[in-house]
């Protein structure tokens, strides 16, 4: 089958494409930006569309040979006040193209939406499903609550509330109930919908065997990592302080807080269906699922991390092209160059920058600069990486972006997402044997010109204290 994903770059899209190629379709990814398009992918199984769900025309770009669609486009960070309008939008864009294919289904996973009152996103993801269903292809739905995986937003924001607290004074939504799955579970159920009319025009709630608090999930991740934890709920907490309190806690940025905890004052447990024995899957466990992830971090084979959509981002709006090319006039720039003795090793170096490697030097200022971007509503260093090794464009790294990274061409473009009077550029690229290490700052105003001299002198610590390491045999 002739199979287009969307949201072929976020979390489920990025897992999902490798098990459609291995069962034998052919899976064309709608991608707002082409330079975020993973080129391992082989070509003879994978085609790639640049389409923008909220401009109709790039829509046909989309080709009419499809036999079905996975639609897995939402956020849960934009705040705006035309949010579910905008959700909409994509929804009937969506439809209106489908419908002129020959698309014969559409898969949505959605969320569990069965209680009276419900948080803006999940009721803006009903309404989608109202949206998709057509009386030109099939619909089949999926609503799932929590998914437990590795890179998944509830697992990092789990892990860095556990890890780093011994003792929690949490709000009081710690007690609403849930049944978390485990997203090889998902993966399961939206890989075998494919092509089977059994499930056409049907929607089915799918979640895991228990049904926990988020208090029980928080001790149950303790307990699977060997950890004694302890948490006392508050009523104090109103839902600014509760996002507050995850904001300066984990990795996750405010407006994914704020919408997240809109969410988790929201009950989610499913209603029973035959889905299970119709498919043949037998979720696991909330613990099960938790140490499987950690499997996945220890051999260091996360497929997709919440990290690396633009959800996390913290300036980056457009897309990465227009990025790409860094401005050459009205800025300053911080360039050092150093022989290149071993290229593979320096390419090694520079690949592995940032997350728990660090930046080779004064890694401590950059903690500082970390702690400070958090302070002022940033995203701090705390995304950290995916891969240990391996970068791609629109990668996060700790508080910068991946724009453009190449090894063969040897270089590596990030553009900082940290809060700044200006816009910065990170630059390495070898040639010759030189390794050519460059930062470009665009300054707003005179706010923008004061922070660059001000930051000067630990510029000079800290690039040059980098590029040596960086050439070091």
């Amino acid at each position: 089958m002739k199979v287009l994903v969307t949201g072929a770059t976020g979390y489920i899209g990025k897992r999902l494409i490798p098990i459609l190629i291995n069962e034998g379709h052919h899976v064309v990814c709608a991608v707002r930006d082409r330079l975020r398009a993973d080129e391992t992918l082989d070509e003879e199984y994978v085609s790639f569309v640049e389409v923008d769900f909220l401009r109709k025309e790039t829509l046909q770009n989309i080709p009419e040979d499809i036999d079905a669609a996975y639609y897995l486009i939402h956020s849960m960070s934009n705040s705006s006040k035309d949010f579910e309008k905008m959700e909409m939008t994509c929804a009937e864009n969506f439809k209106s193209r489908v419908e002129k294919t020959q698309c014969q289904q559409v898969i949505y996973l959605s969320g569990i939406t069965n209680e009276e009152k419900l948080s803006k996103h999940l009721r803006s993801r009903k309404q989608v499903e109202d949206i998709l269903k057509s009386g030109t292809f099939a619909t089949t739905i999926f609503k799932a609550g929590i998914i437990v995986g590795s890179g998944s937003s509830s697992f990092e924001i789990i892990r860095d509330l556990v890890e780093k607290l011994p003792v929690m004074i949490a709000p009081k939504w710690l007690h609403t109930k849930t049944q978390p799955l485990a997203v090889r579970d998902v993966m399961s159920y939206l890989s075998k919908a494919l092509g089977n009319e059994n499930l056409y025009n049907q929607s089915y709630d799918i979640f895991g065997p228990e049904i926990l608090t988020y208090k029980n999930m928080l001790l149950q991740f303790a307990e699977v990592r060997e950890l004694n934890r302890h948490i006392w709920t508050v009523p104090v907490m109103t839902p600014k302080l509760s996002s507050y309190w995850l904001y300066f806690v984990t990795s996750t940025s405010y407006k994914l807080a704020t919408s997240l905890v809109d969410s988790m004052s929201v009950q989610i447990i499913g209603k029973p269906s035959q889905i299970n024995e119709l498919l043949d899957i037998h979720p696991i466990s909330y613990k099960e699922a938790v140490s499987l992830a950690f499997e996945k971090i220890e051999q260091n084979t996360i497929v997709s991390s919440w990290k690396d959509s633009m959800v996390s981002s913290g300036r980056l709006k457009k897309n990465l092209y227009k990025y790409i090319n860094v401005p050459k006039y009205g800025c300053f720039k911080d360039y050092k160059e150093a022989h290149v003795t071993n290229t593979d090793k320096t390419i090694d170096k520079i690949w592995a920058i940032g997350g728990n490697q660090g930046w080779y030097y004064g890694n401590f200022l950059w903690k500082i600069r970390g702690y400070l971007d958090k302070l002022v509503g940033g995203i701090g260093l705390r995304r950290g990486r995916t891969n240990p090794y391996n970068l791609h464009a629109g990668d996060a790294l700790d508080f910068w972006r991946v724009i453009y990274a190449d090894r063969t061409k040897q270089k590596l473009l990030l553009y900082a997402e940290m809060k700044l009077p200006g816009e910065a550029w990170l630059e390495f690229k070898i040639e010759e044997n030189i390794l050519k290490q460059t930062a470009t700052f665009r300054p707003r105003g005179i706010a923008g010109r004061l922070y660059w001299y001000a930051v000067l002198p630990f510029h000079g610590f800290i690039f040059n204290g980098m590029i040596r390491r960086l050439v070091a045999t």
